[in-house]
């Protein structure tokens, strides 16, 4: 079924938090497990700024319908960064959006020159890049979903649990656009499918590795998806990516996390 461009832009609002009660915060604090894990997911959220930077200069921004969802998807994904980091300020911790992207925009020459990357493997590389940039999409919106719902079910808090069931239904709007492009491009491209096939293979990684440090990363992925339960999460995000054209087989998910130290889910279970 195609997706619906003009529903979504629509019909794109902010995630609603005014309704829940954080005073509850006060009388029921998060564990600072958790309190780490929603720092990370809030940094990201904000960061989705630079990932548009990175991709305004890609062949992607040049599609109609691929502009206006990033359009869109950039807002929403900011908006869950506001929800976060308000949860965050209950807790006595600040998470400011301004002072992040200054930090992050004005990063070593490696971040600077990610703009200028991005633009010659586009131009290089052609439409397919698009496909590319949508399987990738898809990959870390699958992640998003499973990582909300996953700490909601693990913490369980009256409040919390709602917010993140919330930014959750929002990234799986996410998901149905990025996945239905994937599939639709890489259908039509042997090519895409080839290139796709080796980008992700070799270099995706847990949605925020490449800016956030290493322990924080493993901090995030153990404490979301240790144990028996977990691996079954995880393997559930390689057979979405493995049912699009030209990608069976494929475990970057799994792959990727026992690549960061984590060579067993007994060992990612004790480390939490």
């Amino acid at each position: 079924m195609a997706f619906d461009i003009d529903k979504f832009t629509s019909t794109s609002v902010n995630v609603n938090w005014s309704d829940l009660d954080f005073d509850d915060f006060k009388e029921n604090p998060l564990p600072a497990s958790t309190l780490r894990s929603l720092r990370y997911m809030c940094d990201i959220e904000y960061h989705t700024v630079c990932y548009l930077r990175d991709l305004l200069v890609t062949p992607s921004h040049k599609e109609e319908e691929v502009s206006a969802f990033m359009t869109m998807w950039n807002r929403e994904e900011f908006w869950h960064g506001e929800a976060l980091a308000a949860v965050l300020n209950a807790h006595d911790i600040t998470v400011d959006f301004d002072e992040l992207k200054a930090t992050r925009l004005k990063l070593g020459w490696r971040d600077r020159l990610d703009p200028v990357k991005q633009s010659l493997m586009g131009n290089i590389i052609g439409k397919d890049f698009i496909a590319v940039h949508m399987i990738w999409g898809a990959a870390n919106e699958w992640s998003a979903v499973a990582a909300y719902n996953r700490l909601a079910d693990l913490e369980k808090h009256p409040v919390l649990a709602v917010l993140l069931r919330r930014i959750a239904k929002q990234e799986a709007r996410h998901v149905a656009f990025y996945a239905t492009q994937a599939r639709d491009r890489l259908a039509r491209s042997k090519t895409a499918q080839v290139i796709a096939r080796f980008a992700l293979k070799n270099a995706w990684g847990p949605v925020g590795s490449s800016v956030m440090p290493k322990d924080e990363v493993k901090h995030v992925m153990s404490h979301l998806f240790a144990g028996d339960e977990g691996l079954r999460e995880i393997r559930k995000l390689d057979e979405h990516i493995q049912r699009m054209p030209g990608l069976q087989g494929l475990s970057i998910v799994e792959t990727a996390l026992r690549g960061r130290g984590i060579s067993s889910w007994d060992g990612l279970a004790a480390a939490v």
